[in-house]
């Protein structure tokens, strides 16, 4: 293979990213080519990489970057079969969102600079799937994390998308602190930051700490995929723009630390223990965000929840030793989790709210948006994961490989032995898996019936401020015009692979072929437990919202649990207006799961007010402490120099006689 190819890939969309920057504002018109043509090009290479490189083949090169004195930096390119296929997911996204983009923010003043980001953002993430050294790896990991505070703060007007921004940032670096030495950790013992030097040595046993290396490697992992319990900053990145999110969450940054813990793999089996939080990591994940999808009222808030959830069940797999399960449900999520976004774009864009009570006040809001309708129905079932969508192939070999690890006999093919996962890892991420399916098939389902089926029963207009906060990235636009066709074509584009990866993937095999080799085909009894628990969430879902409707057409909607609950703007929701089956299953847990169940307060509580308190202490000594000590020096030299001042009169005399009274005195002195 030429190795020109892939190292284009992630050359072409940063070359983009700097013409862009550079010429967008002085020529607005060449800013859309600059941003489109560039990616586009990265992931039709991406896909001539992968068909050239084939299935169980692999490509490395190297160059020494620079002398350390310790273990050497080598830009390096590392390609096999989980970084084709990721690579590729990478630029069928990004060109998607970069099309989208070109009509969702067409009359924004600082497109330019956000496509330029967007550019940059993918160029980053192609570093970190190509990347076969760990300190370029990390390279491309901190420009995702530069280009998603810029990006999440795009409509800085507004102070959720700042303070959204400075959180996203905050939280993900937090968890890098530790990742950081993590990867020094691995360099040290392997002598190398090469990736195949530190699995080689994971196969000879010459990780001297590989608990400590696992567990601080999953501090970076928590934060860059939003596992517990550092989380929170997803659901907040909403504010950015709509195809941003759909960028983050499915196919760079939270993708990035399930593919590094993918990769590396064969340290983790060295350590039990860290297995274990892996799973307990990933139960907490996917149980807690599906709760909290379910009491959302901001259409992309589920969504993000959602996410939150299905990188749990990455997590998962990968604690159950199956990182082909991982993978394949990475991709077939990057797909209908796009499609989601880039869906509910369309909605917001016709409905100018997030809040899903507000749109299921709007008659023929489904008809204005047709393919959105269709499309998003698509990518729910995905979600939900029912036959033959991709999301049930996926989710199914999640559970399958929780089923083989629970009994001991874990699908690690090859990468470590099958003894090497505690079955407790198994058990546990095969209990929550379960559970969570059941939940996401209900807060899916209720997405959908609130959103485009409820019955119109308000007459008066809506509030959008009181709704949902008012977006600048919203187009009033003409309601014919709800969905143009560079937002609408990328849709269907990103459906194609939502139906048919799974059937695709597996009716001849080569999918499991181009990762491990090893089966990625559903067992029986995960299938038809998994399938069962969707359809009866979705079936608890459907019963709750027939319910809710049927006591609004009677005039008696349900009580609140708590009275009027605020919504994340902190303006009133619509109580009583609305058929919501959120509220009928969650029951006393839907005040708790609409705010998180309170983790920020909690963070605020135990982390935030006590370093302001601090801050404060250290204000108060530093000026009303260390500053009296430093005034008071200055005030007195002040006072000595008037003395000494007062002290030159310029008569001789009084000199001759101070100096002869100081003569008498020393005498005395010496004389006693």
């Amino acid at each position: 293979m030429n190795l020109a190819l892939p190292v284009l890939v992630p050359v072409l969309p940063a070359l983009g990213a700097a013409a862009t920057l550079a010429t967008g504002r002085k020529v607005p018109g060449l800013a859309r080519p600059l941003a489109i043509v560039p990616v586009a090009v990265s992931a039709v290479l991406a896909l001539v990489v992968a068909l050239q490189l084939g299935t169980g083949q692999t490509l490395e090169a190297a160059t020494r970057l620079a002398p350390t004195g310790g273990p050497g930096i080598s830009i390096s390119i590392y390609l096999d079969g989980y970084s084709s296929l990721i690579s590729v997911l990478v630029g069928l996204v990004a060109t998607c969102v970069q099309v989208y983009s070109t009509a969702y923010l067409k009359d924004d003043p600082r497109y330019p600079s956000y496509a330029a980001l967007v550019s940059l953002f993918t160029a980053a993430m192609f570093l970190v799937v190509f990347s076969g050294d760990l300190i370029v790896l990390l390279v491309g990991w901190e420009v995702m994390g530069i280009c998603s505070y810029f990006l999440i703060g795009h409509h800085w007007e507004t102070a959720d998308a700042r303070s959204a921004s400075l959180k996203a940032f905050l939280v993900t670096k937090l968890g890098d602190v530790p990742f950081l030495f993590g990867i020094f950790l691995l360099g040290a013992d392997a002598g190398s930051f090469r990736i195949t030097d530190v699995l080689a040595a994971a196969a000879d046993g010459r990780l001297t700490h590989p608990t400590l290396t696992a567990l601080l490697l999953l501090g970076g992992v928590a934060g860059k995929s939003a596992q517990f319990p550092l989380h929170t900053w997803l659901p907040d990145a909403m504010a950015g723009p709509t195809p941003v999110s759909a960028l983050i969450h499915a196919a760079t940054m939270v993708a990035a630390g399930i593919y590094l813990v993918a990769r590396l793999l064969p340290v983790f089996l060295l350590s039990g223990a860290a297995l274990v939080v892996l799973a307990v990591m990933a139960a907490v994940t996917m149980i807690g965000s599906a709760l909290c999808a379910l009491a959302q009222d901001d259409l992309k808030r589920v969504l993000a929840y959602s996410t939150v959830g299905q990188l749990g069940y990455m997590a998962g797999a990968l604690a159950s030793g199956d990182r082909e399960a991982s993978v394949f449900h990475l991709v077939s999520h990057g797909a209908f989790k796009a499609l989601l976004f880039l869906a509910a774009g369309v909605v917001i864009h016709a409905a100018h709210t997030n809040s899903i009570s507000a749109m299921s006040r709007m008659p023929g809001l489904r008809g204005r948006v047709p393919d959105a309708y269709w499309t998003m129905g698509i990518a729910l079932v995905a979600l939900i994961g029912l036959p033959p969508f991709s999301g049930f192939f996926s989710k199914e070999a999640v559970l399958t490989a929780a089923e083989h690890a629970a009994q001991g006999e874990a699908l690690t093919n090859g990468v470590g032995p099958a003894s090497a996962v505690p079955q407790a890892a198994g058990w546990i991420v095969l209990i929550s898996a379960g559970l969570t399916a059941l939940l996401t098939a209900a807060y899916a389902t209720r997405l959908f019936l609130v959103a485009f089926h409820s019955p119109a029963v308000a007459a008066e207009p809506l509030d959008h401020e009181a709704d949902a906060p008012y977006s600048p990235e919203v187009d009033e636009a003409d309601p014919a015009t709800a969905e143009p066709p560079a937002m609408r074509w990328p849709l269907w584009v990103l459906a194609i692979p939502t139906m048919g990866f799974g059937v695709a993937s597996l009716r001849t095999d080569w999918l499991p072929e181009l990762l491990d080799g090893g089966s990625l085909r559903p067992s029986a009894v995960t299938a038809v437990i998994g399938t069962g628990l969707a359809l009866i969430g979705m079936l608890l879902a459907y019963g709750a919202w027939r319910s809710a409707t049927a006591r609004l057409a009677a005039g008696r909607p349900a009580p609140a649990p708590e009275g009027r609950v605020p919504d994340q703007a902190g303006a009133p929701a619509a109580e009583g207006i609305v058929a919501d089956p959120g509220r009928t299953l969650l029951g006393p847990l839907f005040g708790p799961a609409r705010h998180g169940f309170g983790v920020d307060r909690l963070y605020s509580a135990l982390f935030v007010r006590p370093v302001a308190a601090a801050a404060q202490l250290v204000r108060f000594l530093d000026r009303e402490v260390v500053e009296t000590y430093v005034r008071g020096s200055g005030v007195g030299a002040n006072l000595l120099g008037r003395a000494v001042r007062l002290a030159q009169t310029g008569n001789a005399q009084t000199y001759l006689s101070a100096l002869l009274a100081g003569v008498v005195l020393l005498a005395v002195l010496v004389a006693v």
